[in-house]
This record gives C-alpha cells, structure tokens and sequence, in this order.
C-alpha cells in the first residue's frame, strides 16, 4: 500500500505493541513517520497500518469492531483503549463480546433496570453488555427450541467468573418464578451455584465450590483450577425447571506440591484457621503442613480465613449437606494434611522404608484416627504394594521416595474423590429436569495459558482451548457466511483459517503427543527423556512442533495464540493416575461411612494388579469431545474476557498484555477471518456520507444511495468490491484507496479555501487603511476648528462672569435686611400663639371632668335597676321549672323499667372501659420505670467498670516503675547510701501496689453485686412481662364481652325505636321527646359541649314530614335492609350497560346512588349488596373490551366515589382512610359509634340530604377508591404500552430526514428544522386522540392532569433511558431530530392550555420533559470544546447528575459537522467524580426509573372533585319496567323519601 505525507498511521513497537504515527516524508523505498513519543522513524511501508484519518471526529470509538474503518490489529486495541478509559468495559466484535474487566465496581451496569432495559432488544441495537448476550441466547432458545450455550473465556483474572454470574442472574431474570417446591427452581440454582456467589436470598457470599476447586495463583488471588459447564434448563413454557454443573480437569497436582507465591486450595487454610474445628481435627497454623508450607503465602489481603470458613459451612447447609457429612468432609481435608507431614526414612532392609520420628508418626495415627482405619494398614499400604500372581500375593517394599509418591497419589486421590461428591451433592440438590428439551449452557473455562515454565496442566488446558478456538473459527465463519448470503453476494470463493493440525498433532492416534504420553506412563522404565526423544523422532517435521535448543526434552508448540515451550519432566507423573488396589481397600474399610462410600470395592480384574493406569490425558479428552459435542449441539455465543493489566488497578491499560489476551483469546483469529473476506462493511447511507465528496457531479442527480455507491466505486476503479441488499463490502485495502483520494480532495479545497481566505483576509486590512487615512484627515480639520472656537468661547465667559459677579453682591446685601424682618416677626407671632393655646387647654379639661361625674351617675343606676330585674325573673323561672319538673316525672314513670336497664348495661360498659385504661396505664408505667431503673443500672455499671480499668492501669504503671527500680538496684551496689534510698522507696511503693490492688478488688466484687442485681432486674422484668400478658389476655376477653353488648345494644335500640313511636301520638310529646333524648346522652357519656348539629335526635317533624302517603313510620323504620338486596339485578344492569351521560353527569353513578340511598343500604349494618357493586365492576374491567371503557369507567366510579364522601357521613369515628396511611378502628370504637350513632338524615345548606353511615357503607367507599386507583393505573399502564412503540421510532432519526449526501448543510446558527416524518405526528395524533376520548367520557380534570403529567413522565423517561443507551443516539443531528419533535410537544401544550384558557389539562407536562430537553439541547450546541464543567453542570443541564453527563459525553460524535466534542479535561475531571460517588451512592445507575405509585390520595380527590347534583338525573328507558326503581319515576321532588 502507498503512503502519502500528511497520512495517518500505525508504527509496531515493543513496548507498546503499536503507537500512532503520522507520515512526514518519503524517501525511495522507506517512509518517515513522527510518532506520537515525539520520534521520528523510518520504516519501511510494508511494517505500517493505516489509521482513520476521522477516527477523533466520531467520537474516538465505535461499540463494534466491525464498524471500524481499517479492521487490523492496532485499531481493535486502541478501540478497546479508549472505550475503557470512558468505563465503556463491553464492546462487540459482530456477535462476539468482549469484557475488559474494570477492577472496580459498576453497579449502575447490573441493577434490575438494566436489565429491564436489555429484555427482549435484539442485539446491537442499546450499547454493548453482557445481559443483551445472554438474552440474546434466551431468545434464540425461545424462538426456534433449540438450546444455546455462553462460552466464556480469558485469562485468569479477567473476570470470567464474575460474567459467568451476570449471566446466571440475567437468565434467572428473564426465566425465573416457575417453583417446583417452597423454594423457587432459580433460587435453588442460584442458592447451588455457588461457585458464582449470586445473590439470592438465602446464600449471600462465599460459595462452595470456590473453598474447594479456587486458589491463589500467581495472576489472581481467586483463581478456578477447573472448568466449570453450567446447564440450566427450562420448560416448554421458557421458565427454569433444573440445572446441572460439570466439572473439568481438577488440578489434582496442587495438593501436593506449590510454589512461591501461590496457594494450595482455599478450604485448607480455611480449616486452619477455624479455631476449636481446628483444635477438634489436631489442627494448627497453616505453615506447620508440608502440603501448605511449601509457600509462604498463607493469608489473602482483604479475606479472613475464619469467616471465609463459616461461610462455606452455611454453604453446606443451603445444599443440603448433614452436619454429620460435614464433619466427615473436615475431617478428611484434616487428614490429608496429617498424611503429608509423614516422612519415611530407610529400613532395615534394602529399598524399603519405615516412619521416620516420631513426629511423622504422631501425624499417622492422627490421619488414622480422621480416616477411621487401623494405622498398620495405612502404614503398609505407603510402605509397600502388593502383587497379585497365580501362586499368590508378593508383598513388595518400597523405598522413600517410593513410599513419599505412594503417599501424595494418596492425597491427590481422597481429594479428588472428594471434589466429585462434592459435585455430584450440589447436582442432586438442583434437581434436574429429565423432561427439559432445551438448556442454556454457561461454561467457564480457562483460558489460554502461557508461562516461563509450562508443564502437563498448561499442555491440557491448552489443548483445550485448541479445541475451543476450532470451534470459535467455525462459528466466526459461519457467522460471515451467514451474513453474506442475507446480503446476497458471492463468498464461495473465500478461504477457511483452521487449526486441525494442531489438533491432530496432540490427540490423532496412534501417534499423537497424547498416544505416546499415555504409552510411555504404561512402561514402568520410561522417563521424560525416552518420550521426548520418540515424540521428536514422530514429529521431527512437522511445522507445529519444534525443538529448543538449550534442552533436549523441551518443546516448542505453535498454537494460534502463539508459541509456547513445554518442559515434559513432570509430564509422566501429572499424566499418571493409577488405581491402587491399597488405598481402595484401606478406605473402603474405613469405619466412616463417608470415606468408605468414596472408595467403592474394586471389580475382580483390578484385584489382580495393585496398580492400574489411568491416563490423565485421555481421560481429559474424552471429557473434552464430550463437552464439544454438548457445544456442537447447541447454538453458541461467546464473551471473552480480557485482563487489562496485572496490577489489578482501575483505569491502567496495558496494550501488550492486552494484546497477548487478544491473540489467546481468538479475537484477533476472528479478525483475521474477516480480513480473508470483506473485513470492511458499511451501509450505503454511511459509505455515500463518507465518499460521495469523490463525485460531486452525480450527486444533482436523483440517485438512490446504492446507484451513488456503485458510481463512486466505478469512478475510483475499484474492483474488489461486492454490493448487498444494504451494504457494500470491500476487500482489505480497498477503503485505504479510497480514503487516500478523499483526502487529497479535501486537501485540494482546503487550499482553495485558503486562498479565497486569504484574499478576504487582505482585501480587510487594505479597507482598515483606507478608513484609518480618512480618519486622521478629519481629526487634523477637528483640531484646527476646535481651536478658533476657544477663542471666542473665552471672550464671552468674561462677558458672562463679569455680569454674575455684579448681580451676587446686590443679592447679598437683600437677603440680610429680608433675614432681620422674618426675625423679629417670627418672635411676635410666637408669644401670641402660646397665650391662646393655654386658654383652650384650660377650656378642654374641664369638659372631661364634667362628663366623668355625669357617667358615673347614671351607671349606679343602672346597676340598681338590674338587680330587682334579676331578682323577679329568677323568682318566676323558679315557679316555672316546678312545674316543668312535676310533668317530666310523670313522663318518665312510663318507661322507667327500660332506663333502668340501660343505665346498669351503661355503667358495666364504662366500668370495663375503666379497667382497661387502668391495665393499660399500669402497663406502660410498668415498662417506664423498669427500663429506667435498668438504665441507671446499666450507667452504674459502665462508670464502675470505667474505675476498675483506672485501677488496673494504675497499678500496671506502678509494676513497671517497680521493674525500674529494680534494675537501678542491681546496678548501684557499691552505693550503700543510694541503695538504703531506693529499698525505702520501693517498699513504699509496694505498699501503694498492694492498696491499689485490694481497690480493684473492691472494685470488682461492687460490679459482681451490680451484676446480680441487674440480673434480679431482668427476672423481675420477664415477670412483669408475664403479667402484661395475662393483662392482655383479660382485654380480649373483655372484647368478647363488648361483642355480646353490642348485639343487646342494637335490641334496645329498636325498643326504644318502639316507644319514641307511641309517644308521638301524646300531647307535647317533643319536648319529653328532647329530654329523653339529652338524659340517653348523658347517661352514655356524650361531651355536652360537642355541637347539636352532630348528635341531637331529629324531632318527629323532621321525620314524618317527608313520609308518603301509602307507609307509616313505623312500618318504614321494621322493614329489613335484606329485602331489597334481591334487587341488585337493576344494579348489574347498570353496570353491565353503557347508559352514557347527561349534562356532564354519568348516568349509571347517580342511578346507582339513588338506588342504594332509596334502599336505606349505607344505613344497614350488613349488607351484601356493596359486593355485589364492586364484584361487577371488577368483571366488567376484566372483559375483552375492558380496555376501551377505562375512561368510562374512570368517571363513574369517580363520581360516585365524590358522591358518597360528600352525602355520607361517620360522626368523626369512620374517616375514610387514605391509601398512603395505615391504621384502623377497634372494635371498642366501633360499639361507640354503633351507640353514638343512630339511623338519621341530616339536612345541609346545598338541598342535598346527609346520611350516617354504617361499617359495610364506610367499607365500601374504601373499596370504591381503590377500584378508582385500580383503574387509573390499568389506564395509565395501557397508554404506557400502546405510546412505547411510537417512541422507538422518534429516539433516533430516520435516513431519510437527513440532508443529501454531499450538500452542504445549513449553517450552525441556524434552528432545528421540524421533522420530515410523521413519527412526532403520530406522537401528537395519539395525545390528540387520548385527549378526546377522554373528555367524551367527561373524565374528572383532576384524572386527565394526572394521566398527562405521568405521561409525559413516561415519554421523558423513555427518550432520556434511550439516548444513554444507543450511541447512535447521541449525535449531533439526532439531537436536532428530537428537539423538533419536543417542539411538538410543546406546541400541543400550548395549544391545550389556549382551548381551556389555563393550564389545566396539561398540568406540569412540560416540565416533566427536563431531563429529555436538557440532554438534547446539550447534543446541538457548538463549540462543545470550550464549555467547562461548571458551565455544563449549571447553566446547560442543572437536572441531570454527573454521571449521566458523563455517559452522554462518551457517547457523542458530532455526525453533521464533524466537530470535537468536550475537551479531554472536562471529561477526566467528570470521570474522577464518578469513579469517587462510585463508592457513595447507594444506586449508581445513570438511568432514570419509571414511577409506578398512585399520584393521588382520597384527601385530593374529595378537594379536587366537585360536587355532583344527582337528582336531575332521570331513569334511562331500558330500567325503567323494573318495578324495584318506579319510585325514580314518580318521585317529584329529587329528595329520597327518609324516616
């Protein structure tokens, strides 16, 4: 490829692995290019990779590599550079993700909204994140029945394990809540895997699997030495119904043998450090165990062993494991500790060997004891072997290192054993589903490995990933076929990468590496040296393997990541695993039925040989073909994980171990399966945007953006290019071409607006001068004038000053003879003005006097008058009220049998109501006092405790200086004088010692006597607490005595009902009537201070006078409530019909009011005809048409519901509850209100009767509003949905609202244009619609304020949600796009507000659209680059957090202009804080979430409601041949007939 100066490109280098350069010069066959380090280099061309020459414009970044221009090697890495420095850890490589891992938290990525967010999306279309994989798998799953699989893989470190879980939890997500038991399938899954540690509720941390499979290594402190495959399997339905885990190549070897730094696996220091378990298993430190102490690493930063113990025993316990099985399982991990601090030592006989100490000895018969089996077998089966012959058993010594191998295969063996029950445990608690026919595979695998030393488990793991990379290559290129044939172009002509050599080279038998491993393990004799020397005779040339050259048993392997040297010395053992008929029968003996169930009896042939080999490797090669041909039939999907440097520090990238990553990982081989195809693709509106500056001339034309792409092409000469349905595809080079000839015609007409530039530039100054000559001209004439005018200015200022001067001495001399005559006239008219003032306040004094006198005259009148008049008329009441007195006497004679029973039902009732508030008052002082003297106790306590610890320091401190004394005695023996001193003092001091010490004994035997009493305190608390509740026993059963007076109470309600009936018919029965009714209230305790209004009986007139003519009072008020509850069948009907409304008003409320106000039903004490309302409403709203009369019914239940909170009244004792606040009405209450309360009618100001309710009426207007709400929701929820799919259209502009291809678009200063599509206007249309349909149903304003505002919620929180979540979104002209659609908005608002005169529909909608408006209005200002934070935070989007501008500053490329975003300050300085909150905040994500709540309380629908006046509402015709409403039909006045 050709460079041209000025070219953009990428320079290999060692330290960084490439680094931007720019082409300065070319010189024959070498090029001249200044890197980015500030050097110049000349290389030659073929070493260069070109760079997009746009690459900052658009952002810096893509989310896709196969967006990017030039598809190499630099340009992925610095993609995924740039994207991780923004915290952008995800990015995809066509369906491939890639995960750098950020090694800090992101919690606003995994929240349950995000994932809400990715639920059912296709993929590509919001950013990359490993949810849109895993739903894209469940999906896939879903939709064609067949099973998927997640392949996770990547170095250790890079977070496999943790995507693993993300992953776990977004299936359990999406399939969860199918229970087969108490505990849902997916909590049993996550409560399982616990090798993922996810959150659930019953298991919190630490998994299990992690204690025993995890350890540190030299990369990660929590590495997986195994592979892990995880089924999770789902129903016919989509839901979880099992799981199963498998397990993988288990290093086996770690047990034994370590090395510095590393760990042996975690359960083992776990158990260590357990303390009294420990003490149980003759445990200690973990450095005193061979097996442990080979390094010195025993503790990891920020991990407690012993709470990292616990944890995985409460592991066990969610499993399922007994407490007996878990004994065992220690006890084993105990004994494979004891088993290695066993040392041999040579015995009497040659080549055998014997215990060596007693030390070694000690820890045998511990590992005897744990094992429960005789330790002198377990000392022969280490020391010796047996041979099985025809003539019988040769028992055989070995010798020390002999009997130290027997010893460590072992431990590597029990262990082992162990880890497969352990698995196969976990299975059995899953439980799996037999009858799943699809499954999501998860597997999590290790990565490629590649150290200075590589042994047997490198060489496995990978082989492995040699596999796995063959069936990535596989899939990567069917993937590229794939997507060829959608766009319909011919690739049978492209070329498959593979790496089957490789394959064939380790496991193809007979002579694969793996063949020859296994028959050199099958000869006792061979060594590493005979199976390198016939493994590089087999494969002396073959390309794959080579042979270094500083050792003859190394070798060097060329796997697709690379090179990797092996050394074979420990190949032979790690490959080893022979089946020891020994150990097999040790075990199998044990008295633990535990370790024997691990060592089932072996089967007749392998009895006959002490040692059976088992191949390792093979054994790893089946289970390998096994899990690829599980993968083969399943459709895969992969995430490769990358470490991004191995500090694990946030925000450090390392671009050689990051590349290194690439290439192990296989994105680079995907890569380069691209490059063998079409590597570059882009849409033809793209490839026209980019390129059609080449052909201006074809662009006045009306072509199609495919006609253009293919005239550019053609133009060009290009031939190596292929045109899809919506594509076109290059080969490799192709763009570079095309790219190099954009810039030289861009170059060219930046030269020509050069010139153009310049020429204006000159033409500027020479103007600047001609108008700078004009101007000195006409200064010097200015100057010249200016100075004759000053001349002549001066002669007239004398002038002027001279006649000034004159006329101020005339004035001076006028003023002073003027002053002197104000003077002495001011002086006269002083002296006379006083003189007249004292003569007037002489005058009004005596006035007061006068009047005084006069009024206290008349008042002792008064007075006297007042008293004789009080004197007649108390004298007169007095005769009156004998009189009254004598007639209410014989009143009362009549009904004095029935008064006295209720006076004594009265006075037990006030008597069981006092001895209640009597327990209760006790209770509560009881409980004050307690805790009160418990807290002074407990003070006590604390400041004697305070003294003690005084005490002690003190006499500490007088030890120590008793040391001192001591030692300055032993060195100052040839002072006699000095040493009499000192033995003086220090007596002294021991007396002091001895008094401090028998203080704090005093001192601790006071705070003993304060601990007992304390404990008294307690017991006599617990006693108080019994007595409480004998107490509360005694009040329920005072309540059932409540029970029963209120039904007697409810008796002699209607007898009393009776009697007030015949003593109507008596003369001047209303005032005995009164009396009657004052003594019943006063007998019950009623305030008389509460108004008349609320309380007072009605007089006969006030019920008698509305009566009909054809029933009497009596009859009216016996007649049951039950009777007319057969009538619901009318109310059915209207419910059940659409009887429209009139003048505003819905005509199935006020039908169904007066029914139930004519029935006397709210005035019942049960009644089911509140059910039956309620009951038919609610299946009338679950009907087909259900959506489609949500209006309608949202204003009738609305209007009744305002009906009864303005007609019904509760005395104050039933207020109808909100739905924000809790709490209830006793029963007690309840009898209170059922006596306070009786049956009545109460007229109000407005003509409107008031009715007093009963429990079933006050319960149903609680029903009532929560059908409201009910409703109100379902409405809101409908419109949600139904507006949701117009809102994906307008987040993002369509192709075709954009500018032609080449034209010069509008100036910047120019506003947004509206938009060219009817997306908006569909958004308008339908608010329109609701609108309409609302106000035709007569929907209360109130409602319609609340719908919109939500609304507007709704879409605001969409669009802003959207726009952080596409990057495609956030561009320069999309901004413009939604911008003119919010101007949409807005003007339908506006127009809305004009059509009612007021902001009363609309509500606050405009201001619900902030976020929305404020981060579009962000997207299309210019000059981005020199706004600060400051500016951005406060004058552009106040609303929005610093997080969210954050992502929206990422995420922007100006599409239009092509101009820089924010500066990289700005946006370092935002990533700092967010990296700080990151820690604070309790929820992280830059989401919004979308209010579900009830945006009203019954309190603001009773003020917000008008009333309604429901008696000019008449009888529709289809109800009225129903005899139970005639009374609707010859009612002449709109009043319900009462009593």
């Amino acid at each position: 490829m050709s460079y041209r100066k000025g070219s953009k490109v990428w320079l290999e280098e060692k330290g960084e692995g490439w680094v931007e350069a720019e082409v300065v010069e070319i010189k024959d066959h070498a090029v001249i290019v200044f890197t980015s380090q500030r050097k110049k280099v000349a290389v030659l061309p073929e070493k260069l990779l070109p760079r997009d020459t746009d690459e900052d414009l658009g952002g810096g970044h893509v989310d896709d590599m196969t967006k990017l221009t030039y598809l190499n090697e630099p340009g992925v890495l610095y993609n995924l550079k740039k994207r991780y420095a923004l915290n952008e850890i995800y990015t995809y490589t066509g369906s491939i993700l890639i995960a750098v891992n950020p090694f800090t938290r992101l919690p606003h990525l995994y929240n349950e909204y995000m994932m809400e967010q990715y639920k059912g999306v296709r993929l590509g279309e919001l950013s990359p994140h490993v949810f849109a994989v895993a739903d894209a798998s469940y999906r896939a799953m879903v939709n064609e029945s067949r099973s998927q699989s997640i392949l996770v893989s990547g170095e250790s470190g890079a977070g496999k394990t943790e995507t693993t879980k993300l992953i776990m939890q977004y299936l359990t997500f999406v399939g969860g809540r199918a229970a087969l038991d108490d505990r849902t399938v997916e909590q049993q899954v996550l409560e399982i895997a616990l090798s993922y540690n996810l959150p659930c509720v019953l298991l919190q941390s630490n998994p299990l699997l992690e204690a025993f499979g995890n350890a540190k290594t030299v990369r990660n402190d929590n590495s997986s030495r195994f592979g892990k495959f995880v089924e999770i399997q789902f129903d016919a339905s989509g839901r979880i119904s099992g799981a199963a885990i498998r397990t993988y190549l288990l290093e086996r070897s770690r047990v034994v043998q370590i090395t510095d730094p590393e760990r042996n696996f975690h359960c083992f220091y776990q158990l260590c450090a357990s303390g009294k378990d420990a003490e149980l298993y003759k445990l200690g430190c973990a450095s005193s165990f061979h097996y442990l102490n080979q390094s010195k690493t025993y503790e990891l930063d920020g991990t407690s062993n012993e709470d990292e113990y616990w944890k995985t025993k409460r592991a066990m316990d969610i499993v399922g494991i007994s407490r007996k099985d878990q004994d065992a399982i220690f006890r084993t991990l105990a004994a494979i500790l004891h088993l290695g601090n066993i040392e041999f030592s040579p015995g009497k006989e040659p080549d055998s060997s014997i215990i060596k100490d007693s030390t070694s000895n000690f820890h045998l018969q511990t590992a005897a004891n744990l094992f429960m089996c005789e330790s002198d077998l377990l000392v022969s089966t280490l020391c010796s072997r047996s041979i099985h012959t025809h003539e019988g058993i040769i028992i055989k010594a070995l010798d020390c290192a002999a009997a130290a191998a027997n010893r460590d295969a072992l431990a590597k063996t029990v262990y082992a054993r162990l880890f497969d029950w352990l698995v196969e445990n976990i299975n059995k608690s899953i439980g799996q589903d037999v009858d799943s026919k699809v499954q999501i595979g998860v597997l999590d695998i290790y990565g490629f490995e590649s150290f200075k030393n590589n042994s047997f488990e490198q060489f496995c793991i990978n082989f492995a990933n040699e596999k796995l990379q063959q069936h990535f290559n596989e899939h990567v290129f069917k993937m590229e076929q794939e997507e060829y044939k959608s766009e319909e172009i011919n690739w049978s002509y492209i070329e498959f990468i593979d790496n089957q050599d490789v394959l064939d080279l380790i496991e193809k038998k007979p002579m694969g590496i793996i063949a020859l491993l296994d028959e050199a393990c099958m000869f006792p004799k061979s060594t590493h040296e005979t199976f390198a020397t016939k493994m590089f005779r087999n494969f002396s040339s073959h390309p794959r393997l080579e042979k270094t050259k500083f050792s003859e048993t190394d070798f060097t392997m060329s796997h697709y990541a690379g090179k990797v040297t092996y050394q074979t010395d420990s190949f032979l053992e790690k490959n080893r695993d022979y089946i020891v008929a020994e150990h097999c029968n040790l075990l199998s003996s044990s008295r633990c039925p535990f370790v024997s169930g691990l060592f089932t009896s072996l089967p007749e042939e392998s009895i006959r040989s002490s040692y059976k080999f088992s191949s390792v490797a093979s054994r790893f090669k089946q289970q390998l073909q096994a899990l690829m041909e599980t993968l083969n039939s399943t459709e895969p999907h992969y995430v490769r994980c990358v470490k991004p440097n191995s500090a694990n520090r946030p925000q450090l990238f390392e671009n050689q171990s990051v590349l290194h990553q690439l290439r192990c990982g296989g994105v680079l081989e995907a890569v380069r399966i691209s490059l063998a195809g079409y590597p570059t693709r882009r849409t033809y509106a793209e490839f026209v945007d980019r390129f059609a500056v080449l052909v201006p001339e074809l662009i006045v034309g009306s072509y199609d953006e495919r006609t253009l792409t293919k005239g550019i092409l053609e133009k060009m000469k290009l031939d190596n290019f292929q045109l899809g349905r919506t594509k076109v595809f290059l080969r490799a080079g192709q763009i570079a071409i095309l790219d190099m000839r954009r810039a030289e015609v861009l170059d060219n007409a930046a030269r020509h607006i050069q010139g153009r530039f310049r020429t204006f530039i000159t033409r500027k100054e020479f103007m600047k001068t001609k108008e700078a000559s004009i101007s000195i001209q006409a200064y010097c004439r200015g100057c010249l004038a200016r100075k004759l005018f000053v001349i002549r200015r001066e002669t007239a200022a004398a002038i002027i000053v001279q006649k000034y001067v004159r006329r101020w001495l005339l004035r001076q001399s006028y003023h002073q003879a003027r002053l002197a005559a104000l003077l002495i006239q001011s002086y006269i008219r002083g002296f006379i003005s006083r003189r007249y003032f004292s003569a007037i306040r002489e005058h009004k004094a005596a006035i007061v006097i006068q009047s005084i006198w006069r009024k206290r005259k008349v008042v002792m009148l008064f007075n006297h008058y007042r008293r004789a008049t009080v004197t007649i008329q108390c004298a007169w009441r007095q005769k009156l009220a004998r009189r009254e007195l004598r007639r209410l006497k014989m009143a009362a004679n009549e009904a004095g049998a029935l008064r006295e029973a209720k006076n004594k039902l009265e006075k037990k009732m006030d008597d069981l109501a006092l001895r209640l508030t009597l327990e209760r008052r006790l209770r509560a002082a009881s409980e004050e006092s307690k805790v009160a003297e418990i807290l002074k106790r407990d003070k006590i306590i604390e400041s004697l405790s305070a003294e003690c610890a005084a005490a002690k320091s003190a006499a500490q401190n007088e030890h120590d200086k008793n040391l001192l004394l001591q030692k300055k005695l032993d060195d100052s023996l040839r002072e006699v004088t000095l040493l009499q001193s000192k033995k003086v003092m220090t007596a002294e001091a021991e007396k002091e010692n001895s008094n401090l010490k028998n203080l704090v004994e005093s001192l601790s035997m006071k705070n003993s006597v304060l601990e007992n009493e304390l404990n008294v305190a307690r017991q006599s608390s617990d006693d108080t607490m019994k007595k409480l509740k004998d107490v509360e026993g005694k009040c329920n059963h005072l309540q059932q005595n409540l029970d029963k007076l209120q039904e007697k109470l409810a008796n002699m309600e209607n007898e009393n009902h009776i009697l007030r009936q015949k003593a109507f018919s008596m003369n001047n029965l209303s005032v005995a009537s009164k009396t009657l009714s004052e003594k019943f209230s006063a007998s019950i305790g009623l305030n008389n201070n509460e108004p008349k209004l609320i309380f007072e009986t009605p007089t006969p007139t006030k019920y008698l006078a509305p009566l009909p003519q054809n029933l009497t009072g009596s009859r009216r008020t016996r007649l049951p409530v039950e009777r007319h509850e057969e009538n619901h069948e009318i109310l059915l009907r209207c419910i059940k019909e659409n009887l429209g409304f009139k003048e505003g008003k819905p005509v199935a409320a006020c039908i169904i009011y007066k029914c139930l106000l004519h029935w006397r039903a709210f005035e019942s004490e049960r009644t089911a005809i509140f059910d039956h309302v309620i009951e038919a409403i609610n299946d009338v709203l679950k009907g087909k048409e259900a959506d489609g009369i949500l209006p309608y019914w949202l204003s009738n239940t609305s209007a009744l519901l305002c009906l009864l909170q303005k007609n019904l009244r509760s005395n104050g004792l039933f207020a109808t509850p909100s739905r924000r606040s809790g709490g209830g009405q006793g029963l007690g209450g309840k009898i209170v209100q059922a006596i306070r309360s009786p049956s009545k009618v109460v007229g109000r100001s407005d003509g409107l009767p008031q009715v007093d309710a009963r429990y079933p009426a006050i319960l149903f207007k609680q029903q009532l509003t929560a059908c409201v709400e009910k409703i109100f929701g379902q409405l809101r929820d409908n419109l949600k949905k139904e507006i949701s799919p117009l809102l994906n259209l307008c987040i993002q502009a369509p192709k075709t609202t954009r500018g032609q291809p080449g034209k010069a678009s509008k100036s910047p200063g120019t506003g947004a244009q509206a938009p060219s599509n009817s997306n908006w206007d569909n958004i308008v249309n339908f608010l329109d619609l609701l609108m309409d349909t609302l106000r035709d149903n007569y929907v209360p304003s109130f409602f319609i304020r609340k719908l919109i505002t939500q609304l507007f919620s709704f879409i605001n929180i969409q669009l802003f949600n959207s726009l952080l979540l596409r990057r495609e979104c956030c561009t320069f002209s999309n901004g413009e796009y939604v911008k003119a659609g919010l101007s949409l908005l807005e003007k339908w608002i506006t127009d809305v507000t004009e059509e009612v005169g007021i902001n009363f529909f609309a509500g606050t909608s405009w201001h619900e659209l902030n976020y929305i408006r404020q981060a579009v209005g962000f997207l299309v200002i210019h000059q981005k680059r020199k706004k600060t934070f400051e500016e951005i935070r406060q004058d552009l989007c106040p609303a929005l957090s610093v997080r969210q501008i954050y992502r929206i500053c990422s995420m922007y490329w100006d599409d239009k202009y092509n101009t820089l975003g924010i500066s990289n300050e700005v946006v370092a300085a935002m990533r700092e804080m967010v990296n700080k909150d990151t820690q604070n905040l309790v929820s992280n994500s830059f989401l919004l979430d979308d209010d579900l709540s009830i945006p009203f309380s019954t309190e603001d629908l009773s003020m917000a409601i008008p009333a309604i006046d429901y008696t000019d509402v008449d009888l529709p015709e289809s109800l009225q041949h129903y005899t139970s409403v005639q009374f609707l039909l010859r009612q002449q006045d709109p009043e319900p007939p009462v009593q």
